[in-house]
């Protein structure tokens, strides 16, 4: 029985690296793919306890400052910019955002300043205002955010742009009452946005400086 000629044996070599090429190429575009969504998922899951952060203290705050720039906090701020301020019967919240206060974080960060929460779910009164990063790698030029009005319905009517900070990561807005208040966190391209209403203990009345 005749056998292959070398001729066809290089052919057949040649057209199995070829095959085995495209399988490799294949297979590195799924892990890049998988690593990708799961860098995604994670980024999505950061973001989401980010803003259900924030809602659990405005549904806790007394007020929220219209200018939180002109405020009073517990903390050095180390030059980053106060967006959203809120007065609670434990004491400010703070959230701020620009550089990271250690090289373990990367980009721009967001950072909460204010009392902890205690075992029950409720902020603990008496404690020291506490500091602390709760997501990295914000867009340092995300582009305008116009999206305030969508979010804010019929309220956005002599709606307030919080110190300018709808040219930033972390956006917020307020609507003149100071019941209703919006949201907007980019991190790399990414982009979450919602509208977090405020529980009968944020004000009808309009929002005030610190006394």
């Amino acid at each position: 029985m005749a056998g292959f000629s070398l001729v066809e044996l290089m052919l057949s070599l040649a057209l199995g690296l070829s095959l085995s090429g495209v399988m490799l190429q294949a297979l590195l575009a799924e892990g890049r793919s998988g690593a990708q969504l799961a860098r995604l998922l994670r980024a999505r899951n950061g973001q989401r306890r980010v803003l259900a952060l924030v809602k659990n203290d405005l549904a806790q705050a007394t007020a929220v400052s219209a200018a939180p720039e002109q405020e009073r906090n517990g903390c050095s701020l180390a030059g980053r910019t106060p967006v959203l301020q809120m007065h609670t019967p434990a004491g400010p919240i703070t959230y701020t955002l620009g550089a990271p206060p250690s090289a373990i974080w990367k980009g721009v960060v967001l950072m909460r300043c204010g009392p902890a929460y205690g075992l029950h779910g409720s902020l603990a009164a008496g404690g020291k205002a506490l500091n602390r990063v709760l997501i990295d790698g914000l867009d340092e030029k995300p582009p305008l955010w116009k999206g305030c009005a969508s979010l804010l319905g019929p309220a956005a009517s002599g709606a307030i742009d919080l110190n300018g900070s709808s040219a930033l990561a972390f956006s917020a807005c307020m609507d003149s009452h100071g019941a209703l208040i919006g949201l907007r966190l980019m991190q790399s391209e990414l982009l979450v946005a919602g509208a977090l209403r405020g529980t009968s203990s944020v004000p009808a009345a309009p929002a005030t400086h610190s006394p």
